[in-house]
């Protein structure tokens, strides 16, 4: 096996059976060893590509491979290459986190004396849970149990559909915190997440998914270079009503009577240009502070606006 990719999409069809297209020609690739960032509104067709990856539905057309083994040629190692991690949480009320894994690990066809059901429970903070029953867990240690069980075949890619959905903010940090170790160990991480905030500090690279299509997929720093807007917030030496008619060739609007926040295109204008203006007022500038517009708002403009409207495709290697 010489490919490359963790997984590699190709020209991926998904039609229901009530006409609705959900994927419409997906190509994607996904790097061996990345932290890779799937993003999308809801019903942008995620989780079905997901599901299919998962095997749980059947595509219409094109071809999937998890590490170099196509589904439907070699399912039973496209299987065994990857654990998927949903968003719902299913379990059998009446066993126990070591009895789930146990039972997951025989359904992947693993002797006993290889399983690593505590192992896994001891390095996801569920050890003491262990002979618990599963209906006795908070909500985040149902999460935490479902990555578990994503890994009881040690897998070389993990994907993980909104993990942290509910999840308080100390057990989001403890979650990531062993992602990373699993991505600094070799797995290949694939996380969809509506906090994007996560997505923009966790991945190396980003795609972007939107009505059943990839409308970017690049590295993070690529995307982030797409962000053209900037805030400029000044802070001037007497009070205000109203923006200064000087600054209405700017996006200008007031935080309050003695701020004033300017957004303006980074390419076309300079933050000097902006104090320069006010400078012609007579104003005396006590503070100035800028903000950078980050992954939300790329997100944004590329789900949001028009097809016509928005930029080419964005594909970097």
């Amino acid at each position: 096996m010489t490919t490359v990719s963790a997984i590699s999409i190709r020209n991926l069809v998904k039609t229901y059976s009530n006409g609705k297209q959900a994927l419409r020609g997906v190509s994607l690739e996904i790097p061996q060893g990345s932290l890779f960032g799937l993003l999308g509104p809801n019903g942008a067709g995620k989780s079905t590509m997901i599901n299919i990856m998962a095997g749980l539905v059947n595509k219409t057309a094109g071809s999937v491979e998890i590490w170099g083994f196509d589904t439907d040629r070699n399912p039973r190692n496209a299987k065994l290459s990857i654990g998927i991690v949903p968003q719902e949480l299913v379990f059998d009320a009446f066993f126990t986190p070591f009895e789930t894994l146990e039972l997951q690990a025989g359904l992947y066809g693993i002797p006993r004396e290889k399983r690593r059901s505590m192992e896994i429970l001891r390095a996801l903070g569920l050890e003491d849970k262990a002979h618990a029953y599963t209906r006795t867990l908070s909500g985040g240690m149902k999460r935490r149990l479902l990555v578990a069980k994503a890994l009881v075949h040690a897998p070389p890619i993990l994907v993980l559909d909104e993990p942290t959905a509910g999840v308080d903010i100390e057990l989001r940090q403890q979650l990531w915190a062993y992602v990373r170790e699993l991505h600094a160990a070799g797995t290949t991480v694939v996380l969809t997440t509506h906090y994007l905030e996560e997505a923009q500090e966790l991945c190396d690279r980003i795609a972007i998914v939107n009505k059943g299509e990839v409308v970017a997929n690049a590295t993070k720093d690529s995307l982030m270079a797409q962000a053209h807007d900037k805030v400029v917030v000044v802070t001037i030496d007497r009070e205000l009503t109203e923006v200064p008619p000087v600054l209405s060739q700017f996006n200008a609007t007031l935080r309050d009577s003695r701020r004033i926040a300017v957004t303006y295109d980074k390419r076309c204008v300079n933050s000097g240009q902006v104090l320069a203006a006010l400078a012609t007022c007579g104003f005396g500038i006590e503070d100035v502070t800028t903000e950078e517009a980050d992954l939300e708002d790329v997100f944004l403009r590329l789900t949001q606006s028009p097809a016509s409207e928005r930029e080419a495709p964005v594909h970097v290697a």
